[in-house]
């Protein structure tokens, strides 16, 4: 009987490995061997948490500088890219970068189907042009390049101030809609007027005003249009407040997150989504750091610091449009 059980098991794992083996040919696969990867117990993304101090990164941006032209680089970017990923992940679907222009330089003039975010970090008398708005840059102040945009960026600082921002756009999404592609402006140049106000500017100073009007050791704002829509239809932004000495409530969204801190002294504490793998990032100003989606997230402000203001982009619209939004407190 044991002689019996056994050729039938034998038979049997043959039968099993020959129908595996068969499937390859036919270009075909077993939903049941990779059930738990198609629909796992939680959200799994693929990007982890990662921080980049800006006392690190800042000196190789400006050797960057040194060795390689604006126009040669087109765009003098340090890409910020996520350890368990390659570039262009920041996050799973927020691409980010640290962008230097050096006084008397032209970005040159160009268009692409990415949208483009900037937070500007430090630096005066920059300025982005878009669509023939000239834009001067400010600290702290969020300025949008809309998909097909033409726009350049320059600096015309005169004491020799490095122009330095975070860009944001939504690169990683054309990993699976390949449809991005860029086009040059004939001139160096797309012509250009400067304006005092924009629809695409949003300056820091009137997000800080919203902010401390809230009352309480907590405050968020979202970034959106007049007509109350996200800043695109796949990228958006939320500054945020922690009083000093306090810490915010812990939450998780299936929304990534790329933030910066604007101002302050503290840290993050952040819990991946399998519930076992926590991590402590700590931040000071210009610093920059990834939420992964799902993650659970508090922040800490110390108390002799004073308080502390993030900047985060975020893939919120996405998410929302596609129905996929779930937030826990």
């Amino acid at each position: 009987m044991t002689e019996t059980t056994t050729t039938s098991d034998s038979n049997n794992n043959n039968a099993v490995e020959s129908f595996y083996s068969s499937l390859p040919q036919q270009n075909v696969a077993a939903l049941w061997t990779q059930l738990d990867k198609m629909v796992p117990p939680h959200p799994n993304p693929s990007a982890s948490i990662a921080s980049w101090k800006y006392d690190e990164v800042k000196p190789l941006l400006l050797s960057a500088g040194d060795i390689i032209g604006a126009e040669e680089a087109e765009r003098r970017v340090l890409m910020l890219v996520n350890p368990s990923l390659t570039a262009p992940y920041t996050t799973d679907s927020i691409y980010a970068g640290l962008q230097l222009i050096l006084p008397g330089e032209i970005a040159p003039a160009h268009r692409h189907v990415a949208f483009a975010l900037r937070f500007i970090i430090e630096g005066a008398d920059g300025f982005t042009a878009v669509e023939g708005e000239k834009i001067t840059m400010e600290r702290g102040d969020v300025i949008l390049t809309p998909s097909w945009h033409w726009h350049d960026h320059g600096n015309e600082n005169k004491e020799g101030k490095p122009m330095i921002w975070l860009d944001g756009l939504d690169l990683p999404l054309y990993r699976y809609l390949p449809v991005n592609f860029a086009e040059p402006y004939a001139d160096k140049r797309y012509p250009s007027t400067p304006v005092k106000e924009s629809r695409l500017r949003f300056p820091w100073a009137s997000v800080q005003k919203q902010l401390d009007s809230i009352e309480g050791d907590y405050a968020i704002y979202h970034y959106r249009h007049e007509d109350g829509s996200h800043l695109s239809k796949t990228l958006s932004a939320q500054a945020e407040r922690i009083a000093a000495g306090t810490v915010s409530k812990r939450k998780r969204e299936t929304t990534s997150f790329v933030y910066h801190v604007y101002e302050g002294k503290g840290y993050s504490t952040i819990l991946l989504p399998d519930g076992e793998t926590e991590q402590v990032v700590e931040w000071k100003s210009r610093d920059t750091f990834t939420v992964p989606a799902w993650a659970q997230v508090s922040h800490t402000c110390y108390q002799e610091a004073g308080q502390a203001y993030l900047f985060a982009v975020n893939d919120r619209p996405m998410v929302e449009a596609l129905g996929l939004s779930r937030e826990q407190q």
